[in-house]
């Protein structure tokens, strides 16, 4: 799967829309929603930011891995 098909589905999944995670990244939601559409690739401050809201690696926003890994592993 690719980066942005994964962080479309996270944002899905739990029924958020673009303009909200657009706020949390402090983008616009035009420039967030090239993201999911590949138009644009994000900077790794961008994945890092979302690794953490979602509560997943970044291996996985980026689509390396298929199961989500938890950031805190206790």
């Amino acid at each position: 799967m690719n980066f942005y098909q994964r962080i479309r589905d996270l944002r899905e999944d739990r029924d958020l829309n673009q303009e909200t995670i657009a706020k949390i990244l402090n983008i616009s939601q035009s420039d967030y929603s090239k993201y999911e559409l590949g138009k644009h690739m994000m900077g790794i401050d961008k994945y890092i930011i979302l690794a953490k809201y979602y509560n997943v690696s970044i291996d996985y926003l980026a689509g390396i891995i298929d199961v989500p890994e938890k950031l805190n592993r206790f």
